[in-house]
């Protein structure tokens, strides 16, 4: 079988740091490869990753084009999904699975049914798009699936007729994480993320002052990575408005510390050897890469029980959940009595790379057949 696997113009793959879809796709593609399945790989051309073949309308990732005004920007994903569908009209591809935004799944359904079949994965809020997502049909050729079970239960009816189930995000870390040697703990909670209203990094931030437990926020505020690109940021960014009106006068340095984008060991040493990685959701998180990874890495997760995390994570094992933002940074003092090696445990049972592959080879494998 032979996928074209489109990851967008956005960031390499895999990326530096930050790129929530890049490392998934990163992390997913060798695995597909292991059992036996070519991929065509859709994404920028610095992209590291090895694959079958490579398609690229872009040299480099055009993260920053992102928040830019819609007339400046707007050409980017109709550039790379074009060369996309050059690939497609060139022929041999059995099946494409997109990870765009919006525009894969338009991508999808206007190739008609003279087209390969097409899985559109959705990485994120399911009220967003109503407009199109509430009256989408892709016919029989295309379908979605969703990043965890919960997801799928906010889209709209039209889209939820096209879904063909979910899989779980995974990480690499999660390979022999069992076997892993027990790390050395400290007293901080972590938060790792791109840093925006939905994450919460300000209630977070807020909490740690109130209930005395140091913090570590690790992430982009929007495409700035380092305390120097913020300073030289674009001030009508809403990521960036967003830090210096609710985020930043809670940074003090002591008990609360922003250290930008974090990623490799450094990544792996500073979420392991935290107490406990804190997610303070307003959203209905979709997928949480970030806490795959903590579990992964021996944290266990303090969160708000919404989105995916009571799929993910066992209260009173591999973490603790409230639906009550006040009660986080009581929990933040309960959360020492959970079991590092039982986080690591469920992370290697339930979050490789193999276990998510072995999810995407049998949609692949329904969606060829049917």
């Amino acid at each position: 079988m032979k996928v074209l696997m489109n990851a967008g113009p956005w960031l390499p793959v895999p990326p530096n740091g930050y790129g929530g879809i890049e490392n998934i796709v990163a992390t997913l593609v060798p695995e597909l490869r292991a059992l036996g399945i070519e991929v065509v790989l859709a994404t920028v051309g610095e992209s590291t990753l090895p694959a079958d073949e490579r398609v690229h309308a872009f040299g480099t990732g055009q993260f920053e084009m992102l928040q830019r005004p819609y007339n400046q920007a707007c050409g980017v994903v109709p550039a790379h999904q074009a060369a996309v569908l050059r690939r497609i009209a060139a022929g041999d591809i059995d099946l494409v699975h997109d990870h765009v935004e919006a525009a894969g799944l338009t991508m999808l359904a206007a190739l008609g049914t003279g087209g390969p079949p097409g899985l559109h994965t959705l990485h994120w809020d399911l009220r967003k798009h109503p407009d199109l997502y509430g009256t989408f049909d892709g016919g029989a050729r295309v379908r979605v699936n969703g990043v965890s079970a919960d997801q799928l239960t906010h889209a709209p009816e039209a889209l939820r007729a096209h879904a063909i189930g979910h899989v779980h995000l995974a990480t690499p870390l999660a390979i022999d994480a069992d076997r892993r040697a027990k790390a050395e703990k400290h007293g901080y909670a972590v938060v790792l993320g791109r840093i925006n209203a939905g994450k919460g990094q300000d209630l977070a931030a807020e909490l740690a002052h109130r209930h005395g437990f140091d913090l570590v926020l690790a992430g982009p505020v929007g495409p700035y990575h380092s305390p120097e690109a913020l300073a030289a940021a674009d001030l009508q960014n809403p990521d960036v408005r967003f830090w210096h009106e609710r985020v930043a006068p809670h940074v003090d340095g002591v008990r609360v510390r922003w250290v930008g984008t974090v990623a490799g060991q450094e990544r792996d040493d500073l979420v392991a050897g935290a107490r406990a990685a804190l997610f303070p959701l307003r959203w209905n998180e979709p997928g949480g890469t970030a806490v795959v990874e903590s579990l992964a890495l021996g944290t266990p997760v303090v969160g708000i029980a919404r989105g995916c995390l009571p799929e993910l994570i066992e209260h009173g094992r591999t973490g603790l959940l409230t639906t009550d933002s006040d009660e986080l940074g009581e929990l933040m003092h309960a959360v020492g009595g959970l079991v590092e090696a039982e986080c690591r445990a469920e992370a290697a049972r339930r979050f490789t790379p193999a276990v998510m592959a072995a999810g995407y080879a049998d949609l692949y494998r329904r969606m060829v057949v049917s």
